[in-house]
């Protein structure tokens, strides 16, 4: 049979993504990537640490960086990204940048950080407060709060998880009732940090039930990268890719308002 007529495979794009070692929800972010673009995935080495500062720190480090970019090479994406939040912001605003230079001159192409594209979205999006959810423990959390609050943008409220493993396997429920707990302050945005906590469909229900916008570390990871190659996330209906969310949704019959007041809390819900 002549199957030359088909004229295939279309031409592909690349996106590298360079993940830490127990990096486990490549399905997720393949969700918010567009039919004509491909993802390449790499990790960094493992190493017996659990989640904390001292394991951000070894895989974020430039040599490491640098030896997963150079995998991607081969391939030729036309972007890399980094996707760890933890690892991106270990070393606030100035170390984000210097990961993003290194990557850049290993691969000759554009870098993006997990923690970079978040300060892009909130500026995107107009944020000067935003909430905080994360899995991580206290002293991974404050970590986070003090590079958005370098950033200048205030932080309104949080809830933690204080996980050290196995985040991947987080139920939605309860990512969704620590965002009810961080979001009852007044504020502009949510964000929900770590690459390895499930979030993709959740968002659109809490942007509707919380009326502000919500962000994932795997949301801006994909929105940035892809934004570098001039084309769109793509997913259900939430203000970050889809201008038109960006009016404030419209609350669902049956989903109950939010009282207005900051909390923090630790521990699992």
């Amino acid at each position: 049979m002549d199957i030359s007529f088909l004229g295939g495979p279309r031409p592909q794009r690349g996106v590298g993504v360079v993940a830490p070692f127990d990096f486990a929800l490549d399905r997720e972010l393949w969700r918010w990537v567009p039919d004509e673009v491909s993802l390449h995935l790499t990790r960094t080495p493992f190493v017996p640490v659990e989640v904390s500062l001292d394991l951000a720190r070894l895989v974020s480090e430039h040599e490491t960086l640098g030896d997963g970019v150079r995998t991607l090479t081969a391939i030729s994406p036309e972007v890399v990204a980094y996707a760890c939040t933890s690892g991106s912001f270990v070393g606030g605003i100035a170390g984000e940048r210097a990961m993003c230079e290194a990557m850049t001159r290993e691969g000759s192409v554009p870098a993006v950080t997990t923690s970079g594209a978040l300060l892009e979205a909130l500026t995107e999006l107009g944020v000067r407060r935003v909430a905080l959810v994360t899995p991580y423990t206290v002293s991974v959390t404050r970590a986070l709060e003090e590079y958005v609050a370098e950033a200048g943008v205030a932080v309104t409220g949080c809830a933690f998880m204080g996980l050290t493993r196995h985040i991947w396997k987080v139920p939605y429920r309860d990512v969704a009732d620590m965002a009810r707990t961080a979001a009852r302050g007044a504020t502009d945005a949510l964000f929900i940090s770590c690459t390895n906590l499930p979030t993709y469909d959740v968002i659109p229900q809490l942007e509707a039930e919380l009326r502000i916008p919500v962000l994932s570390a795997n949301q801006v990871t994909m929105w940035a990268a892809l934004r570098r190659l001039g084309t769109r996330a793509v997913g259900a209906y939430q203000a970050l890719i889809d201008p038109a969310a960006r009016g404030g949704p419209v609350l669902p019959e049956g989903l109950p308002n939010v009282p207005g007041e900051e909390q923090q809390q630790e521990g699992p819900t």
